[in-house]
């Protein structure tokens, strides 16, 4: 083995023991995720992400087409060296599994926003979910208007960030810096995976699928910056991103935000109370059906085996990040909503019965 096949192993080695060590020290000591997501974390978020933010396009997306070509390029340049092909896969592995580690991989093991907020998750009757579905139809129905509206990239740029810094002036731990969301450029890809966005943890970018009906993309604009304020759960990444979009100044955003709750809420509803469900799907506004047609249409258009199969390779990337329930997690936003409303009831109560006294 030549010299330089030797040190690309040797710093290949290096970043695979520190990425080991992170991810060991993440799932093994208690609340080192926690301390890491709380004060290294946002630094890289600051410096990386800002620089990342800088640019008007996915750098993620435009790295990883240009580290296929060089990639393929190195490997017929040097067809008749495989120990350097070898030697160089071996390295770009391990860094990619280094920034994934420390961009990302240990925030899976912080304490969840809801303990931030203190929200009691507890079960919930049929009532109280009825009764939350109720209230989000009448909520989404104020902003039929804003069906079917698409903003520009700018636009949900800015907006998007706005709501997130609105969130984070409520609850600290949203609080901090948030660069500029970017759309992929070649969404079909995002589509045949079925995603509507994804956390870049090599650039730290939120990216998200430009094709889709645009009520998703206010929504998950918010989801995909919660990523970057260290909450990986996708539960909780849905739960921030509804919050962010109801508190928003924007109507389309709020609308956004309604509507995804509604299709959550509603989705539960449908498993225990079809009558229920039936009655309040009645009660939309004809736009916001055809909102809801539309994107019906535009994932079933993207069905297959690919979509399958990153399905399966979702759910098990999931579990391997302490998400038992896989992609199931997806669902628990609506015990979130529950306890949100909840939370919001007993404080309202509580102020009724302060003025009364007083």
């Amino acid at each position: 083995m030549k010299i330089q096949e030797k040190k690309t192993y040797i710093a290949g080695g290096v970043l695979a023991g520190l990425s080991f060590a992170g991810q060991v020290g993440a799932r093994s000591f208690s609340g080192f995720g926690n301390w890491y997501a709380e004060n290294i974390y946002p630094v890289l978020v600051s410096t990386v992400g800002r620089l990342s933010g800088l640019l008007p396009f996915s750098l993620s997306e435009i790295g990883i087409y240009i580290l296929i070509v060089l990639w393929v390029g190195y490997g017929i340049l040097h067809i008749k060296h495989p120990g350097k092909i070898i030697s160089k896969t071996f390295l770009l592995i391990t860094g990619i599994f280094f920034l994934y580690t420390f961009h990302c991989g240990i925030n899976y093991y912080r304490i969840p926003f809801s303990q931030y907020i203190d929200l009691q998750i507890r079960p919930s009757s049929k009532e109280e979910l009825y009764e939350l579905c109720e209230e989000l139809t009448d909520q989404v129905n104020q902003f039929k208007e804003s069906a079917g509206v698409r903003l520009t990239e700018g636009e949900y740029a800015v907006l998007g960030r706005e709501a997130m810094g609105n969130l984070g002036d409520q609850y600290s731990a949203l609080n901090g810096f948030y660069p500029r969301p970017k759309p992929v450029m070649i969404s079909q890809i995002l589509s045949i995976q079925q995603l509507a966005g994804i956390y870049s943890p090599f650039t730290i970018e939120a990216n998200y699928n430009q094709d889709m009906t645009p009520y998703n993309i206010p929504h998950t604009i918010c989801h995909e910056l919660s990523h970057l304020r260290g909450f990986m759960r996708e539960d909780e990444a849905n739960f921030i991103g509804y919050l962010a979009c109801i508190g928003s100044d924007s109507e389309i955003y709020q609308y956004s935000g309604y509507l995804s709750g509604w299709i959550y809420a509603t989705n539960a509803l449908a498993s225990v109370d079809i009558d229920g469900f039936r009655e309040l799907y009645s009660r939309l506004d004809s736009k916001i059906v055809e909102d809801i047609y539309a994107n019906n249409a535009f994932w079933e258009s993207y069905e297959g085996k690919i979509a399958e199969a990153a399905d399966k390779i979702n759910d098990t990337y999931l579990k391997a990040n302490h998400q038992t329930d896989g992609v199931k997690s997806y669902g628990r936003v609506v015990d979130l909503m529950l306890a949100f409303r909840r939370s919001r009831l007993e404080k309202e109560g509580e102020l009724l019965q302060e003025n009364k006294v007083s």
